[in-house]
């Protein structure tokens, strides 16, 4: 009875830390690797870095093209533009340029 006594005086307090030692390590593992975790906000901002430098960069091919559109839009269109843009949908060259072919 006695052995009996003092088992139980240890062991449910052993049980009692081990389960709450375990429920406690559950939540702290989710918080620090869980889908809103700690480790996950930190890709999210290295991602939305990514993404901010990729906006940039279509916001300047952007500009740019707006640019070159707004000069054949003029009065006066561009004679360069104009020859060029020719160039290309017709698939030609003009007799001066030099021509490379290169393999596939």
């Amino acid at each position: 009875m006695v052995i009996r006594r003092r088992l139980r005086s240890i062991l449910l307090p052993l049980l009692l830390y081990a389960v709450s030692g375990s429920i406690s390590s559950y939540f702290i593992w989710h918080a620090v690797h869980g889908d809103r975790g700690l480790k996950t906000k930190e890709e999210y901002r290295g991602q939305m870095a990514q993404l901010i430098l990729e906006n940039a960069g279509l916001r300047a091919e952007r500009d740019q093209l707006d640019r070159r559109v707004s000069m054949m839009r003029a009065e006066a269109v561009e004679r360069d533009i104009l020859e060029e843009e020719a160039r290309v949908q017709l698939g030609r060259v003009h007799k001066n340029d030099v021509v490379i072919f290169l393999k596939p």
